[in-house]
Parts: C-alpha cells; sequence; structure tokens
C-alpha cells in the first residue's frame, strides 16, 4: 500500500508548508526566512510566493520587504465556520415547524443561480410535495430563491436576470423588471412568497438564515397546496417560520 504522501502534488504541498510556517509568533516573514523555515531554495520560495500573493493567498506588509497571510485565507476560514453545522442547527427548529403545521419544511442555500435543498422534512399527509435532499430549482421562481436574489449585490443580480426565464407555471415571472419589483418588495419586508410559479397549486413562504455578518446564507421555507397554505393560515405560519429563522441566525452569531 503506497504512502499517502505519495499522492501529494509537490507545487501544491510547497506552497501549504509557506502558508502554515506563518503564525502566532512569525506572522510577517520575508522571502529568505521563508526559505529557511520551509528548506526551499530562495528563487523556488519566491516563485510560490508570489503566486500566493496575485491570489491573495499572502500580502505584502507596508514596507513592501515583508509578507503576511491574505484577506483570501480570512474569507475561506468565514466560509467554513458559516457552513459548520447549519444543518445540525437548523434540524431541532424544523421537526417543531413540521410538528406545528405537519408541512413539509425545507432547508435551502444558493448554488449557482439555483436553489440546493440541504435537508427536507416531510408532512404526513397523503398528498406531499415533491421535494428532496440534493434537488437543484430555479431561484427565479421559488420563495427560497427569490430571498437569495433579493439580497444580492446588484452586478450578480444583473447577471442572473440576463439570462432566460422560462415560465414554469402562467403565475411564473419570466419579466426582469418585474422580478426586480417582487425583490424590492422582498427586501422590505424581509421573507418571501411563491404564489404558484414553480408548480400550479402550490403556494410557499420561505424566510432568511443569517449569518454572524448579517449576510443570508441560507433559507427555510415550508410550501404545500394552496388548500392547506391558505391566506388565513398564512400569517400565523409565517410568524412561526420568522421566529424559528431567527433563533436560528442568533445560534450562528447574528444579532438583530
Amino acid at each position: 500500500m503506497k504512502d499517502q504522501s505519495e499522492y501529494n502534488v509537490r507545487a501544491v504541498e510547497r506552497a501549504l508548508l509557506i502558508l502554515d510556517c506563518f503564525d502566532s509568533e512569525n506572522p510577517e516573514r520575508g522571502v529568505s526566512e521563508i526559505a529557511q523555515a520551509v528548506d526551499l531554495h530562495k528563487a523556488t520560495t519566491h516563485r510560490i510566493v508570489t503566486t500566493l500573493l496575485n491570489y491573495g493567498y499572502l500580502e505584502r506588509t507596508e514596507d513592501d520587504q515583508r509578507y503576511r497571510l491574505g484577506l483570501k485565507l480570512a474569507s475561506l476560514g468565514c466560509q467554513v465556520i458559516d457552513q459548520m453545522d447549519l444543518r445540525q442547527e437548523a434540524l431541532p427548529y424544523m421537526n417543531k415547524l413540521v410538528e406545528q403545521w405537519n408541512e413539509t419544511c425545507d432547508l435551502s442555500i444558493f448554488d449557482q443561480e439555483r436553489v440546493f435543498y440541504v435537508e427536507v422534512l416531510h408532512s404526513n399527509h397523503a398528498l406531499t410535495i415533491s421535494a428532496a435532499v440534493g434537488q437543484r430549482l430555479p431561484a427565479y421562481c421559488t420563495a427560497s430563491g427569490k430571498l437569495f436574489l433579493a439580497y444580492l449585490p446588484p452586478d450578480k443580480l444583473n447577471a442572473i436576470l440576463s439570462n432566460p426565464m422560462p415560465a414554469h407555471t402562467p403565475k411564473t415571472i419570466t419579466s426582469p423588471d418585474k422580478l426586480r419589483a417582487e425583490l424590492e418588495t422582498i427586501r422590505q419586508r424581509g421573507y418571501s412568497f411563491d404564489e404558484g410559479e414553480l408548480e400550479d397549486g402550490i403556494r410557499a413562504v420561505a424566510a432568511p438564515i443569517r449569518n454572524h455578518r448579517g449576510e443570508i446564507i441560507a433559507t427555510i421555507s415550508i410550501p404545500g397546496p394552496v388548500n392547506r397554505i391558505t391566506p388565513e393560515r398564512i400569517p400565523e405560519i409565517l410568524a412561526s417560520l420568522v421566529q424559528t429563522t431567527q433563533a436560528i441566525s442568533n445560534r450562528l452569531g447574528w444579532k438583530i
């Protein structure tokens, strides 16, 4: 059996060793110091350091003579924190929503212009929503998806809205201008509806989960047939859903 180190890519290994040589005792190093710390030739070290610098994993100090870890690593670290235990944190709350309303409850994230189901809990009704973990749905015609779109930076939203938005039902919003107006309403109220825009006869309400910076990292939605998710029930369902997502957000460090 081959040793695991035999499968390592040498250039990647060297780059990682360079990143690892920075610590609390040595937060800044020059090229010669780095080369000595990782036992590499200075010329090789300089090439790798330059590459890491170009990609934001290292940055120069103010005097331009030394290097330190770059903000790209901080960004990646925040992403890891954001993803840690999201499903585990949300699951007990989702179970309570299903028990309370006996309707499907799903946890979604945003993935390349689509909604990605991380968790789905079903009701015990004979007629239930055919959602599944791992399923990806268009953002522009789902309650969760429109929430994500509503808070995207303008350039990213513009890029998405420049793509075709085919109608799934007569209620699908296919006009970029009309969708922009809908997204503005969503931003103002902080939650979203799907009024049969993806599937005829299915209504859904969604609310956001925020991380410690207040960014929307996930949503929870409650979809169901329009004869069960009625206008009379929506205020109560919405109140408990918003309370739930706020509680999860608080667990993740977001304070209103």
